[in-house]
C-alpha cells in the first residue's frame, strides 16, 4: 500500500511544516561516536537558609515523586543497553596528489584529479536498545532499523558494563525497528516489561532512557505531548508518541517508559532546528511493535497485509468535488494496482474508505497501519463511499511484497486526479470554459506515463464522455473498467486524444 500526502502529491514520510521563525528539521537519534561538544556551567553554593522553603506536606509529595523516578530508573536501566555499530559507507575518494599539481585544475593523467573511484569505509556509530525477551541463552534487544539495520558489526553494552557481540535477527525499514540478539549464560539479565501504548494519554508522565550523544545510561523525564503524530523521513508507517522528555542523537532505540516502569514506546527521531533536543521527541508506540518481535524471531522479517492501493487524505474542497459529505473522516483510494486484492474485490480508484472490519477509518495513517496488521489470506470487510453511495466490499488480503508494491506499471491510472479550484485555474492560466480534472503526481512507468500524460494536463473526457468533476472522472473509469480507455486532454489551448490503454483483468 502506498500512502500519499495532500496535494500537491508527495509520498508521505517527509516532515513538511510551515516555517514560522525557524526551519524544523527531522533528525534520527543515532549518534556518531564523539559527537558531543563541551560547554561549561558555573555554579555557586547555596545555603539552606536561602533555599526555597517548602511545607512538610508539599515536601512529602515531591519526595514521593522523586522516589518513583528513582525506582523506575533502578528497575528499568538494567534492561537498557547501548548499541555500538560499525557500518560500511561509500564515499568519493580524493586524489592525494591533486594539491601538489601546480597548474590549476588541469590534471595530466586523465579526469580532473579530484575524485577517483568511490571507496568503502567503516564508520562507527551508536544508539540505544532495550532487552525485550530472553530464551535460554539468547537475549533479544529491540532497537531502530536506522541504528542496526545496516550494521556490519554490533556490540551490546549493558548498564553494568558487560559487553557482548550482537547479531541482527531482523530489521524492518517501514516501521524503523530492528531486533538484535546476543548469547550469554548469565542468569541476571533484566527483561523490560512492555506496557499498553493504546492507553497512553496526553499529559502522562514519561521517562526516556538511553545513551544520548554517547552519555551512557541517561534518564530524562517529561510528559506525553501528543499521540498519533505523523512525520519524519524515517520509515513509511507514521504513528508516533510525542514527548518533551529530552531526546538527543544516540537515544534512538531506547525506551520511553510510563510511571509503572513499562515500555510504551521506542524513541526514534526528534524535530529540531539545531540537531539537539528542543522538547520535540517522537517514539514508536510499543503496541505497533509487539507482533513484529515474534515475527522477527520466527522468520527474520515483518509480514504486512497488502491491499494494493495508493491513499491520500483529500481537503474538504476536494471531498466536496468527489461528492463526499463535509467532515466525513476516511481515506481516498487515489490509485489502485490492477490484479491486486483491492482490484479483485471490486474496489476502484476514487473510492473513499470509511470503515475496515467495522472500525471507523479516522485517516490514512491509521488505515495503513490497520491494513498492514491484516494477515495474508484474511478476508477484510471495507465500507466505501463511491460518490454519495455507500458500498460494502469483501477483500481477500495478500502478503505485501516490495517488488509487487513498487511495480508502477500496474498502478491505475498512474496519477492523482485533482479538481480545478479557483487557485489552480489561476496558476495554470485556464479559461473559465475549461472543465475537467487536473493530472498530478504522475508515476514513472505507469499507464499514465505510457499514455504520455504530463503533470498539469486537463482531462476533459474519458472515452469521449465529458467529465467536469473528480466524481465524474472516477465514475467514468469504473464504467469502462474492463475495456480499453483513452482520455481527451487539454493543454495550452489544444485538446488531443491519447492512445488507448487496455486494462488488465
Amino acid at each position: 500500500m502506498k500512502k500519499i500526502s495532500n496535494l500537491p502529491v508527495k509520498i508521505l514520510g517527509t516532515l513538511s511544516v510551515a516555517a514560522v521563525s525557524f526551519a524544523i528539521l527531522a533528525f534520527s537519534c543515532k549518534a556518531n561516536n564523539g559527537s558531543a561538544n563541551v560547554a561549561f556551567a558555573e555554579s555557586k553554593a547555596v545555603s539552606k537558609k536561602n533555599a526555597a522553603q517548602l511545607s512538610s506536606n508539599s515536601l512529602e509529595v515531591v519526595k514521593s515523586l522523586q522516589e518513583v523516578f528513582r525506582s523506575i530508573s533502578e528497575n528499568v536501566l538494567p534492561a537498557v543497553v547501548e548499541v555500538d555499530v560499525t557500518e560500511k559507507t561509500q564515499v568519493a575518494a580524493q586524489n592525494p596528489f591533486k594539491d601538489f599539481w601546480p597548474f590549476g585544475d588541469g590534471w595530466p593523467f586523465g579526469g580532473s584529479g579530484g575524485s577517483t573511484e568511490p571507496q568503502e569505509i567503516e564508520q562507527a556509530a551508536l544508539g540505544s536498545g532495550v532487552i525485550v525477551r530472553k530464551s535460554g541463552k539468547t537475549v533479544y534487544v529491540l532497537t531502530n532499523n536506522h541504528v542496526a539495520g545496516s550494521a556490519t558489526t554490533i556490540k551490546i553494552k549493558l548498564n553494568d558494563g558487560r559487553e557482548f557481540d550482537g547479531k541482527l535477527v531482523g530489521a524492518d525499514e517501514r516501521m524503523d525497528i530492528a531486533l538484535v540478539s546476543f548469547e550469554t549464560g548469565d542468569s541476571d539479565i533484566t527483561v523490560a516489561n512492555l506496557g499498553d501504548s493504546d492507553s497512553v494519554q496526553q499529559g502522562d508522565i514519561v521517562l526516556a532512557l538511553g545513551s544520548p550523544l554517547g552519555y551512557f545510561a541517561s534518564v530524562t523525564q517529561g510528559i506525553v505531548s501528543a499521540t498519533g503524530r505523523s512525520g519524519t523521513q524515517i520509515g513509511s508507517i507514521s504513528d508516533f508518541i510525542q514527548t518533551d522528555a529530552s531526546i538527543n542523537q544516540g537515544n534512538s532505540g531506547g525506551p520511553l517508559v510510563n510511571i509503572y516502569g513499562e515500555v510504551i514506546g521506542i524513541n526514534t527521531w526528534i524535530a529540531s532546528s539545531s540537531g539537539g533536543s528542543q522538547g520535540l521527541g517522537f517514539s514508536i508506540p510499543i503496541n505497533n511493535i509487539k507482533t513484529a518481535i515474534d515475527q522477527f524471531i520466527s522468520s527474520g522479517k515483518v509480514s504486512y497485509g497488502w491491499l494494493g492501493v495508493s491513499l491520500l487524505e483529500p481537503s474538504e474542497e476536494y471531498k466536496s468535488d468527489l461528492g463526499i459529505p463535509k467532515n466525513q473522516a476516511g481515506s481516498l483510494v487515489s490509485e489502485i494496482f490492477m490484479s491486486s486484492p483491492a482490484w479483485k474485490g471490486g474496489m476502484q480508484a476514487g473510492d473513499y474508505i470509511i470503515s475496515l472490519n467495522g472500525k471507523d477509518v479516522k485517516g490514512t495513517d491509521q488505515l495503513v497501519r490497520d491494513v498492514g496488521n491484516l494477515r495474508a489470506g484474511e478476508t477484510a470487510k471495507f465500507t466505501v463511499l463511491r460518490g454519495k453511495n455507500k458500498v460494502e466490499l469483501s477483500v481477500k488480503i495478500d502478503e505485501r511484497k516490495q517488488d509487487v508494491a513498487a511495480d508502477n506499471s500496474k498502478l491505475w491510472p498512474g496519477f492523482v486526479a485533482a479538481p480545478i479550484t479557483e487557485d489552480a485555474r489561476k496558476k495554470l492560466k485556464l479559461d473559465k470554459n475549461v472543465k475537467g480534472v487536473i493530472v498530478t503526481g504522475i508515476q514513472e512507468k505507469s499507464p499514465a506515463a505510457a499514455l504520455r500524460l504530463q503533470n498539469g494536463d486537463i482531462i476533459t473526457a474519458v472515452n469521449d464522455k465529458k467529465v467536469t468533476t473528480t466524481q465524474e472522472f472516477y465514475e467514468a473509469l469504473d464504467t469502462n473498467r474492463n475495456s480499453t480507455i483513452w482520455f481527451d486532454v487539454y493543454n495550452d489551448g489544444h485538446t488531443i486524444s491519447t492512445g488507448k490503454y487496455k486494462l488488465s483483468k
